[in-house]
């Protein structure tokens, strides 16, 4: 029977097959437990705006999922493999330069040497599956990608979250004329997200302290005890 199919061309590809049951491995490998610590599950995704001018810009934010800081955010006229990128590379130099040397070193094990690299999760969109984001993504030591199932969008819903909140708070009560000014109320946003105001899913801790914290000390049980959804989290 099975021969039959195949030469009726009505079986999947090995390779696709093949992916398909990686990637379902990695997903419960990567949320097998509540991510508490930093550094262990960055999500990723793009959102888009017409600005008031006529022009459509995108964002491509990269948030790490346990302590809810946004490592970046650029603004783009197009939402490329070289645009993912970018946000990748940025969200990166973010992580060294907030913990004051190499990520790879928060990534390893001290005991044992053994580094644990970063789940870094986005959708099925085209520039993350194209050849050129895995190849960059597959030179970065400290990173391992998946993507989520299709028509599953809720399945990364830390930045859902985030993105929801930019919108409504700030850039749908006064649109931007251009990317330009996208760029500034994008960057205006995430320092009041991530420095200022406190968020009732790390009981009252902003993001930046939750991020530089001492990641050997659990934060107490009461915080992330269930996982965060729409259902049970209100947008901080």
């Amino acid at each position: 029977m099975s021969a039959i199919l195949r030469e009726a061309g009505l079986t999947l590809p090995v390779d696709f097959v093949r992916e398909r049951r990686d990637l379902a491995g990695a997903r419960r490998e990567a949320f097998v437990e509540l991510p508490r610590r930093r550094n262990r599950v960055w999500q990723m995704d793009f959102f888009e705006l017409e600005t008031s001018g006529g022009g459509t810009w995108r964002s491509g934010d990269v948030i790490d999922y346990a302590t809810k800081l946004v490592l970046a955010g650029p603004v783009t006229a197009t939402q490329t493999t070289g645009d993912a990128i970018a946000s990748v590379a940025l969200a990166l130099a973010t992580a060294t330069e907030l913990l004051g040397r190499a990520l790879l070193e928060d990534l390893t094990d001290s005991m044992t040497g053994e580094v644990t690299p970063i789940f870094l999760v986005t959708d099925n969109g085209p520039c993350f599956k194209s050849s050129g984001f895995a190849r960059y993504l597959d030179s970065r030591p400290e990173l391992r990608h998946i993507r989520t199932r299709r028509r599953s969008p809720q399945t990364n819903g830390v930045i859902e979250r985030y993105h929801g909140a930019i919108k409504i708070e700030a850039l749908w009560r006064d649109l931007p004329a251009d990317g330009a000014e996208m760029t500034q109320m994008v960057d205006d946003f995430r320092e009041l997200y991530n420095h200022i105001r406190p968020h009732e899913t790390l009981a009252g801790a902003r993001p930046i302290e939750r991020y530089l914290a001492d990641p050997d000390i659990t934060p107490s049980d009461d915080i992330n005890a269930t996982a965060p959804t729409r259902q049970n989290v209100r947008i901080p």
